[in-house]
């Protein structure tokens, strides 16, 4: 994690591992026995291009579970709410092949994320809701908008 000094409050991050064998391989994306783990509504896929970034969105009512299963992203969330603890903070991570992980996001926090490299970032998302097409649950800004203090421009060190 990059951004920050601290987690935003609700937010959880889990090392997943790949478990090879002479077969393949396997990795764990979300157990029902993990900490992590809410209830299920759904799981689905989606795609980032290199060059592309799908943000800022956020929920009233779901909370995410991000894993990068192909490619790398970076995914970044911005704690807007009122009431939080860690109001105004930015958490960034670089999650896919080279670093494995779930990301847990709660509602009303900002969520986006890219593709790094010259790769398309595939995630898989196993959200606590039903996506419901008559009323969505999502809410969102542009992804360059000065609301949310973070710039996707890459930085060179």
């Amino acid at each position: 994690m990059q951004g920050a000094t601290e987690l935003i409050e609700g937010v959880r991050v889990r090392p997943l591992r790949w478990i090879p064998d002479d077969r393949g391989f396997l990795m764990e994306l979300l157990r029902s026995d993990w900490p992590e783990f809410d209830r299920f509504g759904q799981a689905y896929v989606t795609a980032c291009y290199p060059g592309a970034v799908k943000a800022w969105h956020y929920h009233k009512k779901q909370w995410d579970h991000f894993v990068c299963i192909s490619g790398m992203a970076r995914v970044v969330l911005y704690d807007a709410r009122e009431d939080s603890p860690t109001r105004g903070v930015v958490n960034e991570f670089h999650i896919g092949y080279l670093n494995p992980c779930l990301i847990k996001v709660p509602p009303l926090v900002y969520h986006g994320f890219t593709a790094e490299g010259d790769q398309t970032a595939i995630v898989i998302n196993f959200p606590t809701e039903l996506y419901d097409y008559e009323q969505p649950d999502e809410y969102r800004l542009p992804y360059d908008d000065p609301a949310v203090p973070y710039d996707w421009r890459i930085r060179h060190r």
